[in-house]
This record gives structure tokens, C-alpha cells and sequence, in this order.
């Protein structure tokens, strides 16, 4: 399945906002509770009873789930089984920093079901602040293919959407190699542009025709969390955001080495791989995270986060 054609990458997108619109719903979608964190201090857990692991933790203001592969990767599957409504992004300190500089997206991204810690140094600040004693953080491009490995062994149907076509044949043609029993619903390349009256409701209406039970989104952040937030009441089926996955998947990036995924390097390896488009991403957030991370700690900085909001942006990024 295609529709419209992609300018660049899946990163390169910018967003314009229109008007909000009145939130519409697919006739049998069935409302799924979302989790509610409530405030604590470092020390304290902060839990929704929904997750394992210690539940969701305020880390700079951003509500991150203390959750490992197999937790996150349980709660997709019984959301797919059903099917039913459902939010997933691996967040990383671009992601978190984000939500710290603009209040309305942080109240979006804490309302999304599972937000989950992407990077080492998101682990790391949960196990600092809140000794969770997490051994692993959850990469969105590993996240997403250990999905559909799942999916496929459930023989559950996918849906890809976003980036390029180029990218899209690519990336299908690569998950069917690697998992023969995937069933691949639909794919459909990002616009590049925000949605036209309408669009959300047709774009739904297309994964619905589809069968899918999982859609992985690859918009990039912070787009892809404004899209599963605005696109959570009209898809009876967990929706993923995954980052670069799409193009790790494809073949056209190539992972940080383990060993500096490990010391919380991987910025740096993809800062290099794209220096002229990521710096600013990286390096002031960067330092910015470390040292309001350590406020926090110190407890110099109480982060306040916005409730959790089921209101849509101004604008969807498709």
C-alpha cells in the first residue's frame, strides 16, 4: 500500500501545525485506560500498578517506564493479541530534552502508554535517581526487531509507516528475509508535510483495512510521538514509534560499535556518521541533560511534570 511521495529522509521532516480538529474514533475501538504517574522524589517509585519493574519515574520532568526488552516488548504482544489501543516510543536524551524545553509535547509523551528508556544514559538516570537496577536500556531499532520476530512467530500482520519508498522496499525486502513468517499488512511512506483536514481518519482507516495488529512508525523525534499520540483513538492496535529503525533496518545506517553503546557513546557514533545535521541535537542537549540530571539527584531541582494530555498537537506530522 503507497500513498503520496517522500521528500528525504525519515528525520528530515518539518512539521506545520494546523488548526486542531475534533478527535474521531473507529466505531469498535474500545477505550484502553492510560497510565497515570503520579509525582514522587528520587528514591521513591512512581508507579501507574500497569508496569513491571517499578512503573513509570519522573526523570527531568519526562515520565520514562522503567521497563527491560521483555517487559516492553509483553505489554506490545498482549495489545496486539487483542486488539487494542495502544503507545510505545524508546526514548533517548534528545527525546527527553525535548519535553523538558517544550511543555505541551512533554504532557503528550507523558501520555503515552509505554515510554521507554532508549540510551544509557536515560538508564542511567533511572537507576540513579531511583535505584531500579534496570541492566539494560531498550533500543528502539533492537526494540522493533524483536517485535517482529514475535509478531511474525504469531504470524500477527504489521504495518510500516513513514520515511521513503526507497526505504520502505528496502526495509520490507530485509524484514522477509529475516523472518519468512512475516506478514507485512501494509506499507506507506511518510508525506513529509502536516496532515490535511481529514487525513488522520483516512490514514487510520487504512491500517484498519489493512488487518494490521502492530504499526511501527518511523517519523524520527519528536514527530513519531505526536503522530501514535494523535493517532492512539483510531488504531485498534499498539502503535510503535522506532526511531531509525527504519533506516538501520534498510541497511542505510550502520549501529554504534557495543562497546560504545555501552559507555553511552552511540550519540557520538552517529554525530560523527551526520555531523552538519545532528550537532545541535547532540551537544547542548547533551551537556544540558548531565547537568540538570545532577540537580536532580542533588536535589537542587525538583522537575515538575505536566499531567499527562489526551488533547492532539496543532499539527500531525504524516
Amino acid at each position: 500500500m503507497r500513498r503520496g511521495e517522500a521528500l528525504t529522509g525519515d528525520e528530515r521532516q518539518e512539521a506545520v501545525e494546523p488548526p486542531i480538529r475534533p478527535e474521531a474514533r473507529l466505531p469498535a475501538a474500545a477505550p484502553a485506560t492510560r497510565p497515570r504517574p503520579v509525582t514522587g522524589s528520587p528514591g521513591t517509585a512512581e508507579t501507574t500498578g500497569a508496569g513491571t519493574l517499578g512503573g513509570k519515574h519522573n526523570v527531568l520532568g519526562v515520565y520514562v517506564d522503567a521497563l527491560d526488552y521483555d517487559a516492553t516488548i509483553g505489554k506490545v504482544l498482549a495489545a496486539a493479541r487483542e486488539p487494542r489501543p495502544f503507545t510505545v516510543t524508546a526514548l533517548a536524551v534528545h527525546g527527553v530534552m525535548t519535553g523538558v524545553r517544550d511543555r505541551a509535547y512533554n504532557a503528550r509523551l507523558n501520555a503515552i502508554d509505554v515510554v521507554a528508556p532508549d540510551g544509557q544514559p536515560v538508564r542511567w538516570a533511572l537507576n540513579l535517581l531511583y535505584g531500579t537496577r534496570l541492566r539494560d536500556w531498550v533500543s528502539g531499532p533492537e526494540l522493533a526487531l524483536r517485535v517482529v520476530g514475535r509478531m511474525a512467530e504469531e504470524r500477527l500482520p504489521v504495518y510500516l509507516y513513514g520515511t521513503t519508498p526507497r526505504t520502505l522496499d528496502r526495509l520490507r525486502a530485509a524484514l522477509t528475509r529475516r523472518f519468512p513468517r512475516l506478514r507485512i499488512a501494509g506499507t506507506e511512506p511518510s508525506k513529509f508535510r502536516p496532515a490535511e483536514p481529514g487525513e488522520e481518519e483516512a490514514i487510520a482507516d487504512r491500517i484498519h483495512e489493512s488487518g494490521a495488529r502492530l504499526v511501527l512508525v518511523g517519523l524520527g523525534c519528536p514527530r513519531q510521538e505526536v503522530f501514535i499520540h494523535a493517532m492512539r483513538p483510531l488504531v485498534r492496535a499498539p502503535l510503535l514509534a522506532v526511531g531509525a529503525a527504519f533506516d538501520y533496518h534498510a541497511g542505510l545506517l550502520r549501529p554504534a560499535p557495543p562497546w560504545m553503546q555501552r559507555q553511552g557513546l552511540a550519540w557520538l557514533w552517529r554525530l560523527g556518521a551526520e555531523p552538519r545535521r545532528l550537532w545541535r541535537r547532540y551537544l547542548v542537549p547533551n551537556v544540558e541533560y548531565l547537568g540538570r540530571l545532577a540537580a536532580q539527584r542533588a536535589g537542587w531541582w525538583r522537575p515538575d511534570p505536566p499531567p499527562a494530555t489526551d488533547r492532539r498537537a496543532e499539527f500531525i506530522p504524516v
